[in-house]
């Protein structure tokens, strides 16, 4: 594997390696490149393949790495938290962006989000100066996985080469995903809200939380989320909706539904504006929870949030 033409623009690739040389064949000359041309250079991958990459390059405080088992735990943060907040750090200038937002270990679950996740990079990031390549383990990762990825990088790179995707489709694959949430096994407890019992929101989620025996910090950064959830129902939907509640073994999980619609598929997937004006509920939602599960139709929305039981804060 050798790096692509040194070009202007947006750039997204899906590099698909089967060993620990293809993976470094596919990232190291990526990231000496960038340095060559002076362009910033963030690597985000897992811990183990950070240690890999940062070893191929050598010493150089010009690139960044984040594990992004921690920074992109739930995939719908990483455009705004990792590759947006990277880019808006160089104004003006060519950025190089490593990210490996789907690694073995990933639940089924997480596995749609990270799907929906590549393919708003090409909508988010259109018009900027990015190259972004996507790792991928094509050994260990499932079929739907690595056909996803053909369908949400314009470019495929593998050991023979690199090619345009004949498979392409990005917006099919959010609309795909775009699904009704499977009814959870466990008991349900339910709450039904609206601009009078709004405070009631904060006090059923904070003695579930308890219950379940998440981390203060945790419970804090949960009541903050449903409780941005409920306010956008009473402010954008027909004034109220429902929350249900439940707890697995790995998870507390809070479900927000209403009447409204999240038409743009972007909601919440950017980094809010400075002027504090729309966006900032669902972003924050991202940016506190460990997965957020979306469904929208006109008829109606499903956000669904995960607290793992067992996680200290990030």
């Amino acid at each position: 594997m050798t790096p692509g033409p040194h070009a202007g623009g947006f750039i997204h690739e899906g590099l698909f390696y089967r060993d620990r040389e293809e993976l470094l064949a596919g990232t190291v000359p990526f990231v000496l490149e960038g340095l060559a041309h002076d362009e910033p250079v963030l690597v985000a991958t897992p811990a183990d393949r950070l240690g890999m990459i940062r070893a191929g390059v050598g010493a150089d405080d010009r690139v960044r790495y984040a594990d992004m088992t921690q920074a992109g735990r739930n995939p719908g943060r990483i455009i705004p938290w990792v590759l947006q907040a990277f880019l808006d750090r160089h104004p003006g200038r060519r950025v190089r962006i490593i990210g490996e937002p789907v690694w073995p270990g990933r639940t089924e679950a997480e596995q749609p989000a990270c799907a929906q996740h590549e393919a708003l990079i090409n909508l988010a990031f259109a018009d900027r100066d990015l190259h972004i390549l996507c790792p991928y383990d094509a050994t260990r990762l499932p079929t739907g996985v690595l056909a996803d990825a053909h369908r949400t990088h314009p470019v495929l790179v593998d050991a023979a080469g690199r090619r345009p995707s004949p498979h392409f489709a990005p917006t099919q694959v959010v609309a795909g995903h775009n699904k009704p949430l499977a009814a959870p096994d466990e008991p349900v407890a339910l709450l039904r809200y609206d601009l009078g019992t709004l405070p009631e929101v904060r006090r059923f989620v904070t003695a579930y939380a308890r219950d379940a025996a998440l981390h203060p910090d945790r419970i804090a950064d949960l009541q903050i989320a449903v409780t941005e959830l409920a306010t956008n129902s009473v402010a954008h939907a027909s004034g109220g909706g429902m929350l249900h509640v439940w707890r697995t073994d790995e998870h507390l999980v809070c479900e927000v539904r209403d009447d409204g619609w999240l038409e743009d598929p972007l909601a919440g997937r950017l980094t809010p504006r400075h002027d504090g004006v729309g966006g900032r509920g669902l972003a924050i939602v991202h940016a506190l929870c460990d997965l957020v599960l979306v469904h929208s139709t006109a008829a109606g929305t499903t956000v669904r949030l995960h607290m793992r039981r067992e996680a200290r804060p990030a």
